[in-house]
């Protein structure tokens, strides 16, 4: 049934059908031929959209941020929405900079581009490495694991939660709430409110005794953020870097397990973990597609007419695989969208931060357990079934035991 008020969408495909989760990287490309760079679509409810496809349509869209808009109230199908719809955490607002717009935006994304900027990488990788091993001794012995929530999701809030300045015996309370916010919808407002407390306690105590870790840089920034902006950014850092990073690295243990491009380089040198880093984020990026933008007035796209508050949903992996982007791709071109683009893309150094996050886990990993391998087929591994992310539900594998370091 479309929606009497969106004509442009009467026979729109629907992004929720089974054939969508099966394969949706074919899926993608059998909508790109059918429809073009912009296709008309449904999400599930019936609510209408426009999923942009096209590299330089998503270069469009997200260099015009006065055209299309990030804060989700503007959305003209929000009162729609029925409170368990499944992307529902995408679409309501936040007092966050995720939702900021204008000079409200530049002022707290600078303040948070400018924190992480101080962050020392020298740093930064010795701490990784301390959390990797940390992480690996809880199962080396084992001779066995779960890469994903065994190591994967393991890594990169422990990492944040350390560079925000959290004290060590927080640490533990902060990962088992975010894991039960993320996995428990049960008692995901519990986990919630816990997380918050912990956050505003923090950062409290930072504006009483700045240290130098991330959490002080902001509190004692230029911006003059205040102590519930603070707390709603560096919240909002530690779930993108948390999910994200943690399915970077998933995807890239993955495709240096099972393609045997990069299995003839886990005997030797770690130089095909950069290439492989890469790969994924053109092929199998953790963020695939972003209901992210809203038409703030009447305007164009693709010859398709968008009407003021429309919602567009942006495929990052969509305008990675474009015909026209991919000639003449190489292993070493980063032109990829897989960060985003814009006033809204990762903010500068969060890219670099996360790769030295992910580069690091796999490369302590592949030392400390040179002969691990998958434990299942290829084919058995499975993917989180929605056409948001790009995760591996499980990533089993084997290995020569040892002891803890």
């Amino acid at each position: 049934m479309t929606n009497p008020g969106h004509p442009e969408h009467a026979g729109a495909v629907r992004l929720y059908e089974p054939e969508v989760l099966d394969d949706p990287a074919a899926f993608l490309e059998e909508l790109r031929r059918k429809h073009g760079p912009v296709v008309p679509v449904l999400l599930d409810g019936d609510l209408p959209a426009w999923l942009v496809l096209g590299y330089r349509e998503l270069h469009h869209v997200t260099s015009q941020p006065q055209l299309f808009a990030r804060d989700p109230r503007r959305w003209n199908q929000h009162d729609l929405v029925p409170p368990d719809w499944p992307a529902r955490p995408h679409v309501t607002y936040q007092p966050s900079v995720v939702f900021t717009e204008g000079e409200e935006r530049r002022r707290r994304g600078g303040a948070i581009g400018d924190a992480l900027d101080e962050i020392d990488r020298i740093e930064l990788t010795q701490l990784c490495e301390k959390v990797a091993d940390a992480a690996i001794d809880l199962f080396s012995g084992d001779g066995q694991a779960d890469l994903v929530p065994q190591y994967a999701h393991r890594m990169p809030a422990q990492v944040i939660a350390r560079l925000f300045g959290l004290p060590e015996p927080d640490v533990g309370t902060l990962l088992r709430a975010i894991f039960q916010a993320m996995n428990d919808p049960a008692n995901r407002d519990e986990a919630e409110m816990q997380v918050g407390e912990l956050m505003g306690r923090l950062v409290a105590g930072k504006r009483a005794r700045p240290g130098h870790d991330l959490a002080s840089r902001l509190v004692t920034h230029d911006a003059r953020l205040t102590d519930p902006e603070v707390v709603y950014d560096m919240l909002s850092l530690l779930i993108a870097s948390q999910d994200n990073c943690a399915g970077w690295i998933g995807n890239t243990l993955r495709l240096m397990l099972v393609d045997d491009h990069f299995q003839m380089d886990l005997q030797g040198g770690r130089s095909s973990v950069a290439e492989a880093l890469n790969q994924v984020l053109w092929k199998d990026p953790p963020a695939q597609n972003l209901p992210s933008r809203y038409a703030a007035q009447d305007c164009e796209l693709a010859g398709h007419r968008i009407r003021r508050g429309d919602m567009i949903v942006i495929s990052l992996v969509g305008a990675n695989a474009d015909p026209q982007v991919q000639q003449g791709h190489t292993a070493a071109n980063r032109a990829h969208m897989a960060f985003g683009h814009g006033e809204y893309g990762c903010p500068f150094p969060a890219p670099e931060l996360a790769e030295i996050i992910s580069k690091t886990a796999i490369e302590v990993l592949l030392d400390r357990l040179p002969d691990v391998h998958l434990a299942v087929a290829p084919e058995e591994l499975r993917w989180r079934r929605n056409i948001w992310n790009r995760m591996l539900s499980a990533l089993p594998v084997a290995f020569t035991p040892t002891m803890g370091r």
